[in-house]
C-alpha cells in the first residue's frame, strides 16, 4: 500500500509585523473574546483611507464579557472617542488593534500580554444584531495607513503533513 503525503492546511494566517530575523518570530494573536465566538459583521476594506467600509469585525457576545488583548502590546488609548469607550493597542512593527465598546480596565502606556484582560464588553454597538458586540479592528500605520481584517491575525496552529491512503491503487 502506497502512502501519500497530503498537505493538511489549517488556518495559519499570521501577519508579519516587521522584517523577521533569525532571532525574531512574528507575534501570534488570539481571539479577544472567549468562546463561543460569532462574527456578525465581517471586515470590508475601504478603497481609500476615508472611503466607506467596515474597518474591523463585529463579534457577538453577552454584555460584561471579558475582552482580552489579542497580542502583546502597549496601550495607546483607553477612554472615550466620540462618546464611545475605546481601547487601542500598539503591537510590534506598528500594528494597532482597537476594541469597542469596552469598559476600560487598562491605562495609557501600560504593557499588556496576549490574553490579558483589558476590559469588559458594553452593550450599545450600533448595528449589532445581538445584545452586545465587540468591534475589533486592526490598522498598520506605516508606510501607509492600511486597515486589515483582524481575523487574519489569528493562528489556529501549524501546518502539518499527514499520511493518506492512495485510493487509486487499492491493495488487499
Amino acid at each position: 500500500m502506497r502512502t501519500l503525503l497530503v498537505l493538511a492546511l489549517t488556518t495559519f494566517m499570521t501577519v508579519p509585523l516587521a522584517p523577521l530575523t533569525a532571532s525574531a518570530r512574528a507575534p501570534r494573536f488570539a481571539w479577544p473574546l472567549a468562546p463561543p465566538r460569532e462574527v456578525v459583521r465581517a471586515f470590508e476594506a475601504p478603497a481609500t483611507e476615508y472611503a466607506a467600509g467596515h474597518r474591523g469585525v463585529d463579534l457577538a457576545a453577552p454584555p460584561g464579557a471579558t475582552v482580552q488583548a489579542a497580542g502583546d502590546a502597549v496601550v495607546l488609548h483607553a477612554g472615550p472617542v466620540a462618546d464611545r469607550p475605546v481601547i487601542s493597542l500598539l503591537h510590534a512593527g506598528g500594528l494597532r488593534t482597537t476594541y469597542e465598546p469596552v469598559e476600560v480596565e487598562v491605562r495609557r502606556g501600560q504593557t499588556v500580554r496576549r490574553g490579558d484582560r483589558i476590559g469588559t464588553l458594553r452593550p450599545g454597538h450600533e448595528g449589532c444584531p445581538a445584545e452586545a458586540c465587540l468591534h475589533w479592528g486592526a490598522l498598520r500605520a506605516a508606510p501607509t495607513r492600511t486597515y486589515l481584517d483582524p481575523l487574519r491575525l489569528l493562528s489556529t496552529g501549524p501546518v502539518r503533513l499527514l499520511p493518506a491512503v492512495d485510493t487509486t491503487h487499492p491493495t488487499h
